[in-house]
């Protein structure tokens, strides 16, 4: 029988000790082939993750991976590390959390049948898609006089004072 590794255990603590305490969770990662990240957002092959309730919808941290959903720049996306990946668990807030190491190699081969998994069961969401543009009748347009007196309305926000 194989051991499991404490790893995710570890993972799984801080993160109820970040939530219990109000703070925010973050997870820094080790991004490669079987890591499915936003790739625009990895620096030096690395990438940091905000998992606080909020900022995740389905939050799934097992002993093999940690799942969930996650918006970027308005985007909805899926997000799949392997514990391997797994460089830290911390609160942004102070630092404070536990930082593992990241030995990849021997994890390589089953993280590419993994990642391979998920490429298959994850369908690509639809963005936006263009139209046709027509010119509007004359008759709709805005006159320039219009616009100026609409601007002399949106005036600066003021705060008064009433004693």
């Amino acid at each position: 029988m194989q051991e499991i590794s404490t790893k995710p255990y570890f993972m799984r603590a801080i993160y109820e000790w970040c939530t219990d305490n109000g703070f925010t969770p973050y997870m820094a990662v080790k991004v490669n082939h079987a890591a499915r990240v936003p790739m625009e957002f990895v620096r030096n092959g690395e990438i940091v993750l905000n998992i606080s309730f909020g900022a995740t919808s389905g939050l799934k941290m097992d002993n093999d991976a940690v799942a969930f959903k996650a918006r970027f720049g308005g985007v909805s996306r899926e997000i799949y590390v392997p514990v391997e990946n797994v460089l830290a668990v911390y609160a942004s807030e102070n630092g404070q959390g536990m930082a593992f190491e990241v030995d990849l190699s021997e994890a390589e081969e089953e993280n590419e049948e993994v990642a391979a998994e998920v490429e298959e069961n994850t369908k690509p969401v639809l963005g936006l898609a263009s139209v046709k543009s027509t010119p509007a009748p004359v008759e709709n347009q805005v006159s320039t006089d219009e616009i100026k007196k609409s601007e002399k309305k949106s005036e600066k926000p003021s705060l008064k004072i009433i004693k």
